[in-house]
C-alpha cells in the first residue's frame, strides 16, 4: 500500500530533506512552500528518481486561507494524506515593540494556527483508516528559558506540549504524534532570518545536517515517541534544561488530566 505524505515547507532545508527521505521510502507526496519554482524542481527530481507521485501546492502559511485551500487541492486531487509534516517556520529578529503586529501575526499565523489547523483536518480521515503519522517541527528552544523580544521559544514550546497532547489523544486510534525538536541544523533559515554570520561562530559540534534530523525523526514518530531530540549533543543540552525528563512529563500529563474523555 502506497502512503501519502503531506509536507509544508518543502522547497529546502529540513522539508526537502523529509521529501527526498520519504520518496526513496516510496512515500507518494504533495510538497506545499511559496516558492513554486524550487517545488516543482524537487518534484522533478524525486519522480526522475523514484517510482512515486509527487504533487506541488504553491501557498504561503501565512494566510490565513492556505489550510483549507491546500486541503480542497489534496480532494481535486484525490490525494489522501497520511502523514503530515509540519515544518514550515521563521523566526523573528527584531524586538517585539518595534514590529510590526502584522509581521508577528503572519509568525503565529504560519507555526501555530497553520500547523494546529492542518493537523485538525488530517486527523478524521486517519482515523477512519486507523493509520497516522505527524510530525511537527518544535525546536531544542522549547525547551530553553525565554528569549528576550522572541515570540520564537513561546511558540515551540507550544507546538511541543501540542504534539503531546494530540499523541495522547490520537494513539489508541493508530495516529501517532511527534514534536521534531532539532537544534542548530545546516540549512537557509539562518540566512532568511539575516543570523548567518552569529551562526557560523557556533561551534561546529552543536550542528546537524538536516538529513541526520530527518532520519531520527522519521524513525522516532514510526516508534510512536512523541517527542523526538535528535543528536546527542542536542538530547543533552535539553534533558539539562529541564529537571523532569521528557518521558514523564508525558506520562503525567496522560494519566492525571482531569479533563479527558
Amino acid at each position: 500500500m502506497t502512503r501519502t505524505a503531506l509536507i509544508t515547507g518543502a522547497s529546502a532545508g529540513i522539508g526537502a530533506s523529509f521529501a527526498k527521505f520519504l520518496a526513496a521510502q516510496g512515500y507518494d507526496l504533495l510538497l506545499v512552500a511559496r516558492r513554486a519554482e524550487r517545488l516543482n524542481e524537487l518534484a522533478h527530481e524525486l519522480t526522475q528518481q523514484y517510482p512515486i507521485k509527487c504533487a506541488v501546492f504553491a501557498s504561503d502559511l501565512t494566510d490565513a486561507k492556505a489550510p483549507a485551500a491546500i486541503m480542497a487541492f489534496a480532494q481535486e486531487q484525490g490525494i489522501v494524506i497520511d502523514m503530515l509534516i509540519n515544518n514550515a517556520g521563521l523566526s523573528g529578529k527584531t524586538a517585539f515593540a518595534e514590529t510590526p503586529w502584522q509581521t508577528l501575526a503572519n509568525e503565529i499565523q504560519l507555526m501555530v494556527t497553520a500547523v494546529t489547523e492542518l493537523a485538525h483536518r488530517v486527523v478524521p480521515s486517519m482515523k477512519q483508516r486507523g493509520w497516522g503519522r505527524i510530525i511537527n517541527l518544535s525546536s531544542l528552544a522549547a525547551f530553553s528559558p525565554p528569549a528576550a523580544s522572541l515570540l520564537y521559544t513561546g511558540i515551540k514550546s507550544y507546538v511541543l506540549n501540542i504534539s503531546e497532547s494530540l499523541d495522547m489523544e490520537l494513539k489508541p486510534y493508530g495516529i501517532h504524534v511527534t514534536a521534531l525538536c532539532p537544534g542548530f541544523t545546516h540549512s537557509e533559515f539562518h540566512d532568511v532570518m539575516g543570523t548567518r554570520d552569529t551562526a557560523n561562530h557556533l561551534p561546529a559540534i552543536l550542528w546537524q545536517q538536516p538529513d541526520a534530523v530527518v532520519k531520527e525523526a522519521y524513525e522516532a514518530v514510526m516508534k510512536g515517541k512523541p517527542v523526538c531530540v535528535p543528536g546527542v549533543v542536542n538530547k543533552v543540552i535539553a534533558s539539562s534544561m529541564r529537571p523532569m525528563p521528557e518521558s514523564a512529563r508525558y506520562f503525567l500529563g496522560k494519566t492525571f488530566n482531569p479533563f479527558k474523555n
